[in-house]
């Protein structure tokens, strides 16, 4: 016995030990009362240094998994559970619920395809993480448990850390939002906001409206919640105003989703104009609106486009979900609701019944980060770094793709889409087999359509890869067109 344990890793060698006999006696291999060997004799029968052995018994000691009796040794204790008296087996198949089945079918994860080793994937549009800021990260972590470490430790509140909420609600003021009558809630990224604000509205309808294509994480959201969705085509400034006026015109909807700057996953960036306009539309409707602050703050050219909240001054009828994931560190499950003051009241309840509350160790680290002044330092690097990744990424395109009409104005992807017919399932597979995925565009549309589609992530792709890439891409399209 004992002759199985081999140490891994760096982990504390004692600790290990530990984790060892507990299971061992768990599992019965030591029977209650029995006695174990002296700390010498099992240091040397385990090649372990004795003041291991006696600190790994101090520990089963503590736990109570041994005991001492003194002048004789250590002896296990008599440990409850461990032993299945009778084996029952459940059909969990026939237990899930449609609402689970339907989460594990939209599951790209699984079911989307998987990047082997040395692929070239054009898939993620995370951030590329060389370029985070880790030094001024590690200060901020400091300073804050400097001030106060033992509450941040502690439970949090449900709407959220104090001085992240009022820094950001100053950030949203800055890009032109009326504060009046609205308030805040902080959330586990934009997926949470989401999904809290749609368990919050009532059906009256079951209908809602959006962009087609689209977030397909908001696709998944809005079929998990047992919503019809309308999508409305998108022109080259945005959503198309007369379909979505015709739209409203045939029958009533709970809810609208847009994301006006850097649409996921055309690119797009709705023009001011044209904001104006679906605002003045969706308030003659009274539709709320649900609005996608995706990305915005990565523009590389062009001047500052308020978000669709600013355009209705102190009106409540937009609710705002923004997120630093796609900017700074997506680690960071941190996003915000800014809405109606009366509404974040109830989203505030569904969040206590459900998460409690956002890490508030994640929340005081980003704020801190944030006061700190770092985030416009950081955007400088990164903008400066994305930038000359999209010009190079639009560049292959244009040299090597035979496509019908290639969209983006920031952020970090493109929008391909080719003439209709052409199949990019039947490119993706082609190209897996040489090394290179991206993301086909159908998943993003609401109506089966988009076959002939795909979008492109650059951000976390080499220069070298990304030529690489889109030239293998291209090559292949071509020959699927013969």
């Amino acid at each position: 016995m004992f002759r199985d344990f081999e140490p891994i890793g760096d982990r504390p060698v004692y600790i290990q030990l530990k984790d060892y006999m507990k299971l061992i006696i768990i599992k019965g291999a030591l029977q209650p009362h029995q006695k174990l060997p002296s700390t010498r004799e099992l240091g040397v029968q385990m090649k372990l240094s004795r003041n291991t052995v006696i600190s790994a018994y101090a520990e089963l000691e503590e736990d109570g998994f041994i005991y001492v009796v003194r002048g004789k040794g250590n002896y296990v204790a008599a440990v409850s559970g461990g032993t299945a008296t009778q084996a029952c087996q459940i059909d969990w198949l026939e237990r899930i619920n449609d609402h689970a089945r339907l989460a594990e079918q939209l599951d790209l994860m699984k079911h989307g395809i998987r990047a082997q080793k040395g692929t070239i994937s054009f898939t993620s549009i995370a951030p590329d993480e060389t370029l985070f800021d880790i030094g001024n990260v590690k200060r901020a972590f400091m300073d804050r448990m400097s001030v106060e470490g033992d509450v941040l430790l502690n439970y949090g509140y449900a709407k959220g850390y104090k001085p992240l909420m009022d820094f950001l609600l100053r950030y949203m003021q800055h890009k032109g939002v009326d504060l009046k009558g609205k308030d805040i809630l902080i959330t586990n990224g934009f997926t949470e906001g989401l999904d809290i604000v749609l368990s919050a509205l009532g059906k009256r309808s079951g209908r809602v409206l959006c962009e087609n294509p689209t977030h397909h994480t908001a696709i998944k959201n809005f079929k998990l919640h047992g919503f019809q969705i309308t999508g409305i085509p998108m022109e080259d400034d945005g959503i198309s105003l007369t379909e979505l006026e015709r739209a409203l015109s045939e029958q009533p909807y709970d809810c609208a989703y847009f994301v006006p700057s850097y649409h996921n996953p055309t690119g797009i960036v709705m023009s001011p104009k044209k904001r104006q306009e679906l605002m003045s539309l969706m308030n003659q409707y009274g539709i709320p609106v649900i609005e996608d602050g995706f990305n915005e703050e990565l523009r590389y050219t062009g001047s500052h486009v308020s978000p669709l909240m600013a355009g209705v001054g102190n009106g409540n009828s937009v609710i705002y979900l923004g997120s630093f994931s796609k900017v700074l560190f997506p680690g960071m499950r941190v996003g915000w609701v800014l809405a109606d003051a009366e509404l974040i009241d109830y989203l505030e309840s569904i969040k206590r019944a459900r998460t409690i509350h956002t890490s508030t160790l994640d929340q005081s680290v980003l704020y801190q980060y944030l006061h700190n002044g770092n985030l416009e330092k950081y955007l400088k690097k990164a903008r400066t770094e994305y930038k000359r990744k999209y010009e190079l990424t639009m560049q292959c395109c244009k040299e090597h793709i035979p496509y019908a009409q290639l969209s983006g104005h920031g952020g970090l992807h493109l929008f391909v889409t080719f003439e209709i017919g052409f199949d990019t399932r039947k490119l993706l597979e082609l190209c897996s087999e040489l090394g290179v995925i991206f993301t086909p565009g159908d998943i993003f549309f609401t109506d089966n359509r988009g076959c002939n589609t795909m979008r492109l992530g650059f951000s976390r792709v080499t220069d070298e890869d990304i030529i690489r890439g889109i030239k293998i891409i291209g090559d292949t399209a071509r020959q699927l067109m013969k």
